[in-house]
């Protein structure tokens, strides 16, 4: 070990260079090795708007907004989640395939069984699949976080109560071709509704239901194949969704008629 001298009358005599070189090493020892030195990350601060974080924007991408940006639903959640979509099946259908490939298990519960026929084929039946039941033959699904369930209720327009409901990690989709005189309660019990072309009577009660502005009350009847608008408790979206090839393939184009 390096030593120093003292003489009378002066301070103490530096360590050799080596001694410096050695003594530095040892503490940098107990840190690792150092590392590149690189500039600090520094932003201005006109420019901090423009900083945006992907926050809540995993589930099943339903279409594009206005924007022409991604719309994505949610629906593999700890708590319960309704929706209910007043439109046609082939949305419902795209939604379900969708889900599907996001690992999701999806049950349906139908009166037309033939129409989901294809869709069984193409998903296969089990893990990240597709069944399909009799109206109110749904039986418990066992959803959990390593295997979330959607449930679509294909049940024509007036579905009965389900047997299986919404619950943590198993979220409901109710599909309703037009609007009927259960509609009030699906729509007071769901988090999400989907509204796509409608008459305009019905755009009038479905506006009083949701409370729509008059702008959104009269485009409801002149909405496109495949557009959907999408009301939460605040928030507004028009969604057009646009079918992949595959999904083409299996359901053909976009229709708002079955």
């Amino acid at each position: 070990m390096a030593t120093t001298t003292t003489a009378p009358g002066s301070g103490p005599t530096p360590a050799p260079p080596s001694a410096v070189a050695r003594l530095r090493a040892v503490a940098r020892g107990g840190f690792g090795l150092l590392g590149p030195r690189h500039g600090h990350h520094a932003l201005p601060t006109e420019q901090m708007d423009t900083l945006a974080l992907p926050i809540g924007d995993d589930g099943v991408v339903v279409g594009v907004d206005a924007q022409d940006h991604p719309a994505v639903l949610g629906f593999n959640r700890p708590t319960p989640y309704d929706v209910l979509l007043i439109g046609g099946l082939w949305t419902a259908q795209v939604i379900a395939l969708r889900a599907s490939a996001t690992g999701a298990r999806v049950a349906v519960e139908t009166g037309r069984a033939a129409a989901w026929a294809q869709l069984v084929q193409a998903l296969g039946v089990g893990p990240s699949g597709m069944s399909v039941h009799d109206v109110g033959r749904v039986p418990p699904q066992g959803a959990s976080a390593g295997s979330p369930v959607l449930v679509v209720r294909d049940c024509g327009m007036r579905p009965p109560r389900g047997r299986v409901v919404s619950g943590p990690w198993q979220s409901v989709l109710t599909l309703l071709p037009y609007l009927s005189p259960v509609a009030p309660r699906l729509v007071r019990q769901a988090r999400l509704v989907g509204v796509q072309r409608v008459s305009p009577d019905e755009a009038a009660q479905i506006g009083r239901l949701l409370g729509l502005p008059r702008g959104d009350v009269e485009s409801l009847p002149t909405l496109a194949d495949g557009v959907t608008l999408w009301c939460a408790e605040r928030d507004r979206q028009y969604v057009m969704t646009r079918a992949t090839d595959a999904e083409n393939g299996l359901l053909g184009t976009a229709r708002r008629m079955d």
